[in-house]
C-alpha cells in the first residue's frame, strides 16, 4: 500500500515539475505564488503552523500571524515551482552581500561550513555560489518517498553538478570526508533532531543537532551564518554574516551550547524580519508546543 501511495505521489510530483519546467523561471515562480495563495486557506496544516507562530511570535497581532501563514504557503509553493530553475535563478536573480568574503573563502583552499534555515528559497544558495565558482556541498533531509527524493535531488544538485549528502549515517561519513578534503558545505539547522541538545529557540527548548559546531571546531574551519531573503517575487538577497568565533583567545574550544544559542539568535532575527518566508510547518519544538 505504501509503494502504491508513493507511486501516486511521484507521478503527481513529476507532472507538476514538468509543468513548472515548461515555463520560464519568472512565470513558474509567479504560478507557484498563485497556487500558494489559492490553497493557503484550505490546508489543514495551517492550524499547526499558526500554533507555531503564536508560540514563537506572541506579540504579533492576530492579523499579522494569519498573514505569516498565508505568506508561508505562497513562498513554499514558489520554492516547489522554482526547483527546475535553480541554476538560472542562482545565476541571475541573487544579490550576494559579502561577495568579497565569498571569493576569499573560495580561494583560500580551506573548508568552510555555511549554516542557514528554511527561509525564502533555501535551495538557492548553492546555485548562487556556483555562479561564482564556489562549489557548496549540500546536506539535506530526504523525503520518505524515494522517487520524490530522486527527482528533487536531481534538481537540487543541478543534474549532478553539485554534491549532496542525505542526513543519514552514510551521508554523515560523506560530509566528514568532504570537510577533511577542504570542501565547502551548507547545512540547515532549523529542524528538530531528537538526539540533539535542548537549546532555546524563540525562548522555547528545541532539540538541536550540535554537529555543525562540532565539525567546525574539529576541523577548525569557518562557521558562517548565511541569510536568504526573497526580494519581491523572484529575486533574492544572500547575506554572509561574520563567522562565529569558535575558540577562546588561548585557542581552547568555546562551549557548544552558547555557540548554538548564538546561531539560533541569527535565525530568530531573520525569521522575525520576514516571518512569511520561514517554513512554520516543522515540528521544531516537539511536545513543548502543543
Amino acid at each position: 500500500m505504501k509503494k502504491f501511495r508513493y507511486a501516486l505521489e511521484a507521478i503527481g510530483l513529476f507532472i507538476m515539475l514538468a509543468i513548472f519546467s515548461s515555463l520560464s523561471a519568472k512565470n513558474a515562480s509567479n504560478f507557484g505564488a498563485w497556487i500558494g495563495k489559492t490553497l493557503s486557506t484550505r490546508l489543514g496544516a495551517s492550524k499547526k503552523a499558526l500554533r507555531h507562530v503564536r508560540h514563537a511570535l506572541p506579540d504579533m497581532t492576530t492579523e499579522a500571524q494569519q498573514a505569516a501563514i498565508e505568506g508561508m504557503w505562497i513562498n513554499l509553493a514558489q520554492v516547489m515551482a522554482e526547483y527546475p530553475h535553480l541554476e538560472t535563478l542562482g545565476k541571475n536573480n541573487v544579490e550576494i552581500v559579502g561577495l568579497e568574503k565569498l571569493i576569499e573563502l573560495r580561494d583560500d583552499g580551506k573548508a568552510a561550513i555555511f549554516f542557514g534555515a528554511h527561509c525564502a528559497n533555501w535551495e538557492i544558495a548553492s546555485p548562487a555560489f556556483y555562479a561564482h565558482n564556489l562549489e557548496l556541498d549540500l546536506v539535506y533531509r530526504a523525503p520518505n518517498n524515494p522517487w520524490a527524493d530522486k527527482m528533487l535531488n536531481r534538481m537540487r544538485s543541478m543534474k549532478g553538478k553539485l554534491r549532496t549528502y542525505p542526513k543519514s549515517t552514510q551521508g554523515t561519513r560523506q560530509l566528514v570526508k568532504a570537510i577533511k578534503n577542504g570542501r565547502h558545505v551548507g547545512i540547515l539547522i532549523d529542524q528538530k533532531y531528537n538526539e540533539g541538545l535542548p537549546i532555546p529557540f524563540f525562548g522555547i527548548e528545541a532539540m538541536t543537532s550540535p554537529a555543525f559546531v562540532q565539525l567546525a571546531q574539529k576541523f577548525k574551519c569557518p562557521l558562517i551564518p548565511t541569510q536568504l531573503e526573497r526580494i519581491g517575487k523572484n529575486n533574492f538577497r544572500l547575506t554572509l554574516h561574520p563567522e562565529l568565533q569558535l575558540f577562546n583567545e588561548n585557542g581552547t574550544k568555546k562551549p557548544i551550547e552558547p555557540l548554538i544559542i548564538e546561531a539560533h539568535t541569527h535565525l530568530e532575527s531573520w525569521i522575525k524580519a520576514t516571518p512569511t518566508q520561514w517554513l512554520w510547518l516543522h515540528k521544531r519544538w516537539g511536545k513543548n508546543v502543543a
